[in-house]
């Protein structure tokens, strides 16, 4: 079964409380997503280990339930920090 928007964006703020997350449906179809993700806990961390704690956050519903996410992830400008 398809996730909807508001379970990704829901999934991914429990892990990470700070986050501004932005979902979209890229295909209307319920299983192509992208997401841009900001947060102060990306901090230092490499693209990777940002993408890594996102994926994480969905507890495996990658490829299953979810079936493509586009990511973008980004740390607050410090002015709006």
């Amino acid at each position: 079964m398809a996730m909807q928007a508001g379970e990704i964006e829901s999934l991914i703020k429990a892990a990470l409380p700070d986050a501004v997350v932005v979902v979209e449906d890229l295909a209307g179809d319920g299983d192509h997503y992208a997401a841009t993700v900001t947060s102060e806990r990306f901090r230092g961390l490499s693209r990777v280990k940002q993408h890594q704690l996102v994926f994480q956050a969905l507890g495996g519903r990658m490829g299953g339930a979810l079936h493509a996410l586009a990511l973008q992830t980004n740390v607050p400008d410090q002015e709006n920090a």
